[in-house]
């Protein structure tokens, strides 16, 4: 096994201190306008001696909002006498893609959630990640990640967990993602799971829940209460916060998108028509989309009916459409 090198990225807090911490990770980066210059992500530990810990991340993707809004905004109302552990909070894991306002980073086109493990000799992304692996995913007992649909999609709004091998591991994280109180709640198959935040997280042996409520680049005052109360929940259920549920109006919805298929991909370039609604059922064959090519007048559109039955699950924000892109997934109810 390859032997790694230190990690470049430093932290200005004590992870092992009781109290409030507000500081950086700090990962050095030179280029044109900063010769000995740094990325600094915001991190927050709050600490009351020992105990479970939490690690709580936004900001995996720039431009989907929800966790990095609730999440800044608990580094400044949880007190340390409300807790029992420590709470680790980090709600812009990729900070150059959340100061572009992007999905990716602009230093180096870097996916943070297609990263992992990540190494501490790649790219700005990557070293980042392989810190997340080997120093602060090892600190903890339970990981929320919050994310949205962001610029491209439109999402209905769940707290989600993956099928495992360990299901004692896999009963966990589910206990854990019910509990956070969105309105639907979801078993995922990944269409490539093997460089996500979330893969690095299971494997480690570590509950892991993650999220994803609407999209389209902003937030609304329903996704910032769910993302509020699905922290409030995580932290009660991690056994850190000494407080009650907060209850959603009405139980969640138990979906599952079971294997990759579930994710329907343009093969043409162009304007997109969708023909269903998020949250529609359909049924095998009925018409899901239409493509209009914008190279040229008096085309018949391409259309792409439904290959089996489901839930429209999600569905591409933009009309623009490109070879590749997911247009809809599909979920199913579990069996």
């Amino acid at each position: 096994m390859e032997k790694l090198p230190p990690s470049s990225v430093s932290a200005t807090v004590d992870f092992d201190a009781d109290g409030i911490q507000h500081g950086f990770l700090k990962l050095p980066f030179s280029h044109d306008a900063s010769a000995w210059g740094a990325v600094m992500t915001p991190i927050t530990v709050i600490k009351n001696g020992d105990g479970p810990t939490a690690l709580l991340t936004g900001g995996n993707h720039g431009d989907e909002y929800e966790g990095i809004t609730s999440l800044l905004k608990l580094t400044h109302t949880l007190s340390t006498k409300n807790i029992q552990g420590r709470v680790i909070v980090i709600p812009m894991m990729n900070q150059p893609a959340v100061d572009a306002g992007s999905r990716v980073s602009p230093i180096d086109n870097g996916n943070m959630n297609r990263a992992f493990p990540g190494h501490p000799y790649g790219s700005m992304t990557e070293r980042m990640a392989d810190y997340f692996t080997r120093h602060l995913i090892p600190l903890c007992d339970t990981a929320l990640d919050i994310h949205s649909g962001g610029k491209t999609l439109d999402i209905l709004p769940f707290a989600a967990a993956h099928r495992l091998s360990d299901k004692a591991q896999e009963s966990r994280c589910i206990e854990g993602a019910k509990l956070f109180g969105a309105p639907f709640c979801f078993y995922m198959e990944e269409m490539d799971p093997t460089q996500l935040y979330d893969t690095a997280v299971e494997s480690q042996g570590k509950v892991f829940v993650t999220t994803e409520l609407r999209g389209g680049g902003t937030t609304t005052p329903e996704t910032i209460q769910m993302a509020d109360r699905g922290i409030h929940n995580f932290l009660v259920y991690s056994g850190i916060l000494k407080s009650h549920y907060l209850p959603p109006s009405s139980s969640p919805i138990e979906l599952e998108i079971p294997h990759a298929e579930c994710y329907l991909q343009s093969e043409h370039n162009g304007i997109l028509e969708l023909c269903v609604a998020l949250g529609d059922t359909i049924e095998k064959g009925d018409l899901i989309a239409r493509i209009y090519s914008t190279e040229r007048t008096g085309q018949q559109p391409a259309q792409y009916h439904a290959e089996t039955s489901g839930i429209i699950a999600a569905r591409r924000h933009s009309s623009k459409i490109s070879l590749g892109d997911t247009f809809a997934v599909l979920a199913k109810a579990i069996a």
